[in-house]
């Protein structure tokens, strides 16, 4: 998550089920946080484990898929509403009804068309679809079937993207407050052959199994970091600002985070580093060439611009498609007019429509590591990644790429760097060894939804699941017999006579005596 974050301290295989706050302690952010995730976290284990690895309720299952050629257009589908549950994450693809606005008196036509109740691929809220790029097309069932289904996973937003996420008594000189993590859904298509199905008559159980093949191999990174804090050999030129001893020689804690920018193989892959998590962005007024005008250049030295920075153009839609765009540097500040000017033009597919709120993310690194007294060049501005040998980063944080992995777009590592101990937080062995860690995330889920053999031909591939509730059953009559007759004696017991009169009672004893 890009936020501001001292660290992140949830760890599932501690076992803790709650956080406790102690009285006159100091409250960080990641004692709130650790909570969210306990919760989450049994929440969505909970789920999961009842429904399974994805299903919906049978009577409000959502994203039912259906087909729509496009004998005039593009072939779309339709994505009806209800909810969903992906490795126990809530999905709801209902789409919001439009509000009434007041009416206009002097207008003479206020009536607008309302939208279809469901989404289309083309217009579902986090796919970012363009119809303009081959890639994003449907294929063509008319030649072989395909299947669409569902990518899930989270990510972090903040004011600078939500502005409504500010509050504006604040003032416009005061910092955002928290960040918001949003789930992602988009409704893809798959190609049998990606799926390794060579029968184009597939059965629904044939598709789900070589659905779940494909999916763990989506969902389970191979690449692998670690980190660790190394003194460097200029460390006796430093200052005396931190321990003379100390292995990490920053002034400040950070929380470093290592992201991968391209994805593919080691060759190709690059990464990207922030000693703030990511977190130091600047709302994009305006783009004029390779000028940018910023809402604000930053609160103070440490969260604003410099030339030489290295920047990423971001808006809502490039965040949520996850294709990396080469990352631009700062060549020119103008103070006065909050605006600076970049290495090149931005691409055209980002920042441009201010509804998608772009703005400029930060990054930390200028060059990439020094080996053998040479710097590596950067690669579309951003670091090549280099398997089997430490790189060092700043300050003496070191990280470490372990060799034959795959690397995703977006996957990250955080790293906690803390000036009272001097070194780095990362798990080591008893050796003191730092151990190869998987991504912190992005955590990915897949599930299925239909098989489309053209129009009128989609095969439904979802699971549903009734509710548990039911009817209490009748007991049995030995039971509602033994239940009667411990009523009668309890209301014997209350009351001897039974409800009679007492002159009536006395009576029928004497002559119950009588006899």
């Amino acid at each position: 998550m890009h936020a501001d974050l001292s660290r992140l301290t949830f760890r599932p295989q501690r076992r803790y089920s709650a956080v406790i706050a102690q009285q006159g302690r100091v409250q960080l952010d990641a004692d709130i946080n650790e909570q969210t995730a306990i919760q989450l976290h049994q929440a969505r284990t909970l789920a999961a484990d009842l429904i399974g690895r994805h299903g919906g309720p049978r009577d409000a299952a959502g994203f039912k898929i259906d087909y729509i050629g496009g004998k005039h257009d593009i072939d779309t589908l339709h994505i009806h509403g209800g909810r969903y549950y992906v490795d126990g994450i809530l999905l709801d693809a209902t789409r919001p009804a439009p509000g009434t606005a007041v009416p206009d008196e002097d207008a003479e036509d206020q009536e607008s068309a309302a939208p279809p109740p469901y989404w289309t691929y083309w217009d579902q809220p986090d796919g970012f679809r363009d119809p303009e790029k081959p890639g994003d097309r449907l294929p063509s069932p008319a030649q072989t079937p395909f299947v669409v289904y569902l990518s899930v996973w989270e990510r972090a937003v903040s004011a600078a993207e939500d502005p409504a996420l500010r509050e504006v008594a604040l003032g416009a000189a005061m910092p955002d407050t928290a960040a918001r993590v949003k789930v992602v859904w988009q409704v893809l298509p798959l190609s049998l052959a990606a799926l390794e199905i060579e029968d184009e008559e597939p059965s629904k159980e044939v598709v789900r199994a070589a659905f779940d093949k494909w999916a763990q191999k989506q969902a389970a990174p191979s690449a692998r970091l670690a980190a660790r804090s190394q003194r460097p050999d200029h460390a006796d030129e430093d200052p005396c600002l931190v321990k003379p001893d100390a292995r990490y020689r920053g002034q400040e804690n950070q929380l470093y985070r290592v992201e991968v920018h391209a994805g593919g193989e080691a060759k190709d892959a690059t990464f990207k580093w922030s000693r703030e998590n990511g977190s130091v962005v600047f709302p994009v007024d305006e783009l004029d060439g390779t000028w940018v005008q910023l809402a604000s250049l930053g609160h103070d030295d440490k969260l604003d611009l410099d030339v030489g920075d290295h920047v990423e153009l971001v808006d809502t839609a490039y965040a949520s498609r996850l294709e990396p765009l080469p990352l631009l540097r700062v060549e020119e500040l103008d103070l006065p007019g909050r605006r600076v000017r970049l290495s090149a033009e931005p691409d055209p597919s980002v920042g441009r429509l201010p509804h998608l709120n772009p703005f400029l993310r930060r990054w930390d690194h200028h060059e990439g590591p020094r080996r053998k007294g040479r710097t590596t060049a950067l690669k579309g501005g951003a670091v090549p990644v280099t398997e089997g040998e430490w790189l060092p980063l700043e300050d003496g944080v070191e990280v470490y790429f372990a060799k034959g992995a795959a690397y995703r777009t977006g996957d990250h590592w955080i790293v906690p760097a803390r000036t009272a101990t001097g070194s780095v937080e990362w798990p080591a062995d008893a050796a003191r060894r730092p151990l190869l860690q998987g991504p912190s995330g992005i955590v990915r889920g897949f599930a299925p939804l239909a098989l489309v053999k053209g129009e009128g031909g989609t095969v439904d591939l979802r699971l549903a699941f009734n509710p548990l509730a039911s009817s209490i059953p009748a007991a049995d009559e030995a039971t509602l017999a033994a239940e009667e007759q411990a009523h009668r004696e309890e209301q014997l017991a209350e009351d001897p006579s039974g409800g009679r009169s007492q002159t009536t009672a006395d009576a029928e004893a004497a002559a119950e005596g009588d006899e």
